[in-house]
């Protein structure tokens, strides 16, 4: 392909550097710019990537007419101002999770994304493994009915980020409930099938961060400054009449190395477990269960890679965006209502 689509990266320190073996192996695309409030890491990327067009001004970046792309790889805080001004400027917009940190600001995006007439997604990697994928594939045909409830976590065990885009609010908004608790429900509700949420009761606390000699094994010692939340959890109700029951947390004293993401969904004709791959399933006429479960092989590549590669393919083949921010919005009103209900101590109606 001659005309690759030109891509120029916003916030190339962190996670940008698993974005780019993906849009190095798509055939649809190419880095060709890239910006950064650092100039040491501005730098550094762009002699190990060859980039030749770099900058401390995004602005730069969003005005240029020659780049058909921006990926938005920075802090929370700045993403939807980003994706907003480059949507603006006619871009398509990859944006890092959460899309944003409040519904209202989501809602600024999808407007910008409809007057503009451009492609607008979340990079929600864990859609893009392949037993995500398979197990998905396998949901669509029905083999859980009705699915009515849901039990999802993703525990880490001394595992906190300790950067400042990750551990202060005027960066990062929240802490483990959109840092990690996004990755989790994001996927949850997909399975389920995106019902639209109505209720959420939850609690965002932090109990032992601050503990004398608390400590991440990402990190060492636990900044005092951290002023977000290290533990989440939530119990969410759909119009469809269907529940769910969230955790998630940073440091939990939970029987893990480092991470435990689990899923469970209950149906009327099965249950499920991600990321086993295994469906479980009852003939009552035999009374007789039996569970099965996908064989799994290893991915290909990465996810945070394939999901550029399925991005850049959706924008030039005219597909709908592989992560629809619609359902990006379902997954950040109800983390809000988490910590709208810790504030309020009660259920929030969405």
């Amino acid at each position: 392909m001659t005309n690759k689509l030109k891509i120029g990266i916003i916030g190339v320190g962190g996670i940008a550097k698993t974005h780019m073996p993906g849009w190095e192996e798509s055939p649809y695309a190419e880095v060709v710019a890239g910006s950064d409030v650092s100039e040491a890491a501005l730098k550094a990327w762009g002699e190990k990537y060859d980039v030749k067009h770099v900058t401390t001004d995004a602005q730069t970046l969003i005005n240029d007419p020659n780049i058909d792309v921006i990926d938005i790889c920075t802090p929370n805080n700045f993403h939807a101002p980003l994706a907003i001004a480059a949507l603006g400027a006619g871009k398509h917009v990859l944006c890092e999770k959460p899309l944003a940190p409040t519904p209202d600001a989501i809602r600024e995006m999808i407007a910008a994304r409809d007057a503009a007439g451009k492609m607008l997604m979340t990079a929600q990697h864990q859609r893009f493994t392949g037993i995500a994928k398979a197990m998905k594939a396998e949901i669509e045909t029905g083999v859980l009915g009705n699915v009515y409830h849901a039990r999802s976590w993703m525990l880490r065990r001394a595992a906190a980020p300790t950067r400042p885009g990750f551990i202060l609010k005027d960066q990062a908004t929240g802490g483990a409930c959109i840092d990690i608790g996004v990755h989790i429900l994001d996927l949850t509700l997909w399975f389920m099938g995106n019902p639209q949420p109505i209720a959420v009761t939850g609690v965002a606390r932090t109990e032992l961060a601050h503990l004398p000699g608390a400590f991440s094994i990402w990190g060492g010692a636990i900044p005092p400054e951290m002023n977000v939340e290290e533990f989440a959890a939530a119990f969410v109700r759909f119009d469809n009449g269907a529940t769910l029951m969230l955790e998630v947390s940073w440091l939990l004293h939970h029987d893990t190395p480092v991470e435990d993401m689990q899923m469970w969904l209950y149906g009327t004709g099965g249950g499920s477990h991600y990321p086993r791959g295994e469906f479980f399933q009852s003939n009552y006429a035999t009374q007789q269960h039996y569970n099965r479960a996908i064989k799994r092989t290893q991915d290909i590549r990465p996810p945070h890679a394939q999901e550029c590669i399925e991005f850049a393919e959706a924008v030039v083949q005219g597909k709908p965006s592989p992560v629809p921010a619609e359902q990006s919005l379902q997954v950040q009103t109800i983390l809000d209502g988490v910590y709208r209900s810790q504030i309020g101590g009660g259920e929030i109606r969405l």
